[in-house]
């Protein structure tokens, strides 16, 4: 049950005296449980109103919820707004003003009881996180609407059925019903909704009904503010609603008086107010619309606003107000700047897309992208969205040079990476000395982050194998076909578009990456870890430099902005394509994120290599150290060692052990090797393990399609070796292994772009669709066809027609070699 509470006439004190009279509540039902209250000495005054081992917020920690408790860290001084979507999860105090398009169904008569159900759920974890919730909600004219027609359809068939005699009845006209008294009749029922679904997650609510004239009374306005503080102190979610039922009709655009005053028109401008006057850090604008467009949303160039900052309405057209409702988009944007300008951060988001509302205000509080931020803030650079368009523009000028100017370019980054070596050393030393201050790197990623003399000339050499490889890769010819007389089709090499490769602890990659892009006409988006921070600035700016030499500076661009890679991962109509380079997890979560982008990538690096019974000890030895220790962390490094069971117990089994033990692997056994011995190494806790670091699993199996199946059934597509030499067994084994990269007597770490000559590689794809193994240029290319005619049309090649088609292959012009 609900308490209702009027702000004209209630103070806090006389709160304080209602609640402890409260004998309407004499038992609380909870999810699983029941519960009565206390008699015994010494019970709280308010034990009635709260959980078992509730008390009052600060006091201890809430029970008997449904919704696992989570300690955020939320200490924080009212003043200015949030900067950033990513300071939001800091939010203390919160408003979520529901508008009627939300809370109402499409028909406009009842609530959309499911959308509504979903927001208090989100409502009651967010308060169950120790934050406190206020809702400023529509909806009780419609309520009031359905139940008052259901009433006057009733009295109508009862009274027609008496005068006609018939059981059939005629259609019935419904009058018009005036609006407050539809709300009069749908406040009680809202309320009771409202208070049976926040019980189902142990928290009470109050309902507020206020009018514009309890703001312009100071007597009322302090009441009010002392009844709000006293239900959120005593964890009570209060649900705030103006009373419709005798608020004057709203005057037109009254809605802003001045800076220090905003009317109370609507529940929009009254959630303003409410912000402002609690001190609140967040307010929340549910409507019928994702967020704030730049032109009238459903117009052909409509755009989502990410950020909205002060100033920017000038440039904003607004279109007509919701289905339902009393104001529009210019009412909330003009509520929403008045409340950042009192210091309480603003976001306007969609709430009724089936797809999102049942996670939008959680994901809002969580900083990810939902609907329009509205910030005092102005980034120095672009948007992420802006660089996602500069990045396109930009390799689409790219994409049309002439590819000795694409190399010019390549090379010239190729020699500013010697050129400014130290400079770039400078840059990495601050990011390591930064990493290892904060000790928030493993050794392995310190390794991979680290730049040296010799990496760099390693790069340099690699970007100058891209740019001499380069010289035609797009525009290539792959087919040509005449189709009909003077009607000749080509099949050429283009680009795929804009590329987002996010990458961790990997300064190296930006360039590497870079010079395949330039190389393949395509524009890029970077995202780089923060531990890598200073190196990343410095490789971008060279990188720029070089591209500079042509007017492409645009086609590359480092996103530094305080974008989660799950929101660039929406980006779905900016970028063609995610390349992940990292952690599995990494891969496995970008996966995961992306939405309607393909991801070129591997979640894992399981690679196995099979000692078969005819190995030469010596390749087996040094084959199986350089796979497993020349650089465990990579994704191409031994994981899994398949012996040939007829080896155990042989000089060759005892040399892999023994070097392993040298190398200081640590090993563990898979089921069928640990069965043959009586002291085993632990035993491996699963055969799908990619350990990074030097460990690896040995397990046995009995011939090479034995070990076949196991990498099919436990690997993952990635690198797989067997050492043999019997020929005839290394073919079969090369043949039917379904792997991107299958070798005989090499080592894994063999997998390599720049090893493979190359240059360098954007990632190891074990995809099945497009590329696969090392992907290099040409995996960054995708075609399209030219058709050239003379006034041709499908018609002259039908039966009665003049023409008939050749379909005959066509020579390719000469190709570039190097």
């Amino acid at each position: 049950m609900g308490i209702l509470i009027c702000a004209s006439f209630v103070d806090s004190s006389r709160l304080l005296t209602m609640l402890c009279r409260a004998s309407l509540l004499p038992s609380l039902r909870y999810p699983g449980r029941f519960w009565r209250q206390s008699d015994g000495a010494g019970s709280h005054p308010f034990a009635g109103l709260l959980a078992p081992n509730l008390v009052l917020r600060n006091k201890a920690v809430r029970g008997w919820s449904n919704i696992p408790f989570i300690t955020v860290p939320l200490i924080r001084t009212h003043g200015k707004s949030f900067a950033h979507r990513s300071e939001l999860k800091h939010a203390k105090r919160i408003v979520v003003k529901l508008g009627s398009a939300v809370v109402t169904r499409g028909d406009e008569c009842g609530l959309a009881l499911g959308r509504l159900a979903s927001i208090v759920e989100q409502v009651s974890m967010l308060q169950n996180q120790g934050r406190e919730m206020m809702i400023v909600t529509s909806g009780a004219v419609a309520f009031g609407k359905q139940r008052l027609r259901h009433e006057i359809l009733l009295s109508q068939s009862v009274r027609q059925a008496l005068h006609s005699g018939q059981n059939q009845l005629k259609d019935m006209a419904i009058p018009v019903l005036e609006a407050r008294a539809c709300a009069a009749a749908g406040q009680s029922g809202l309320m009771a909704l409202y208070e049976a679904m926040f019980t189902q997650y142990s928290i009470c609510a109050a309902q507020i009904l206020v009018t514009n004239l309890d703001f312009h009374d100071e007597q009322k306005r302090r009441n009010l503010n002392g009844t709000l503080h006293e239900l959120l102190r005593m964890n009570i979610v209060p649900i705030i609603n103006t009373n419709d039922a005798v608020v004057p009709p709203p005057e037109p655009n009254s809605d802003l008086q001045g800076v220090n005053v905003i009317s109370v028109k609507d529940n929009d401008s009254l959630a303003a107010r409410l912000a402002v006057e609690m001190k609140t850090d967040l307010l929340i604008i549910l409507s019928d619309v994702e967020g704030l467009f730049d032109s009238p949303p459903g117009s052909d160039d409509a755009k989502l606003i990410d950020i909205f900052y002060p100033g920017d309405q000038q440039s904003v057209t607004f279109g007509t107000k919701s289905r339902v409702g009393m104001g529009g988009m210019e009412a909330k944007v003009k509520a929403a700047l008045w409340a950042l300008q009192g210091g309480t951060s603003v976001v306007i988001a969609n709430g009724t897309h089936p797809k999102i509302s049942g996670h939008v205000i959680t994901d809002i509080v969580e900083g990810k992208k939902a609907g329009t931020f509205f910030s005092e803030v102005k980034p120095a650079g672009p948007t992420v969205e802006q660089q996602a368009e500069m990045a396109r523009a930009g390799g689409r000028s790219l994409a049309t040079l002439q590819p000795e100017q694409r190399a010019e370019i390549i090379y010239h980054l190729a020699d500013l990476l010697t050129d400014q070596r130290e400079e770039i050393l400078n840059a990495n030393k601050k990011d390591l000395e930064e990493a290892e201050n904060k000790g928030r790197l493993a050794l392995p990623l310190l390794k991979r982050l680290s730049l040296t003399t010799s990496k760099l000339n390693s790069l340099a050499i690699g970007l100058r194998q891209i740019a001499a490889s380069s010289q035609d890769s797009v525009g290539r010819v792959l087919r040509r076909t005449r189709i009909a007389k003077d009607l000749e089709l080509e099949q050429v090499t283009v680009p795929i578009g804009v590329l987002l490769v996010i990458f961790e602890s990997r300064p190296d990659c930006l360039p590497q990456v870079s010079a395949l892009a330039i190389a393949s006409g395509n524009g890029l988006l970077l995202k780089g870890g923060k531990e890598a921070l200073h190196s990343n600035q410095i490789l971008h700016h060279l990188t720029q430099e070089a591209l500079s030499i042509h007017g492409v500076k645009d086609a590359v661009q480092l996103v530094n902005t305080r974008e989660e890679v799950e929101d660039l991962c929406h980006l779905d109509k900016l970028i063609d394509l995610i390349i992940p380079r990292g952690s599995s997890q990494l891969v496995r979560d970008i996966q995961k994120a992306a939405k309607g982008i393909p991801v070129m990538g591997h979640s894992e690096g399981i690679c196995h290599v099979y000692v078969d019974l005819e190995a030469s000890v010596e390749k087996v030895t040094r084959i199986v150290r350089d796979s497993k220790c020349e650089y465990p962390a990579a994704c191409n490094a031994l994981e899994t060692l398949l012996i040939h069971r007829d080896l155990l117990r042989t000089p060759v089994f005892d040399q892999i052990i023994d070097m392993l033990r040298v190398e200081q692997v640590k090993i563990h056994a898979g089921p069928k090797f640990a069965s043959y011995l009586t002291f085993s190494p632990s035993e491996v806790k699963s055969l799908r393990t990619e350990y990074g670091d030097l460990e690896c699993c040995i397990e046995v199996v009995d011939s090479a399609q034995d070990a076949i199946d196991h990498i099919h059934r436990y690997g993952s597509s990635h690198t797989d070796v067997i050492i043999t030499e019997n020929e005839k067994t290394a073919e079969f084994f090369l043949q039917h292994l379904d792997s991107a990269c299958v070798f005989w007597n090499a080592s894994t770490r063999f997998s390599d772009g720049y090893r493979f000559g190359l240059g360098a590689e954007v990632g190891i794809s074990t995809s099945r669709i497009h590329a696969r193994g090392p992907v290099g240029i040409e995996g960054l290319l995708t075609t399209k066809w030219l058709l050239r005619g003379e006034n041709h049309i499908v018609s002259d090649f039908s039966e009665q027609g003049s023409m008939k088609y050749l379909h005959e292959n066509l020579p390719l012009p000469h190709r570039h070699t190097n």
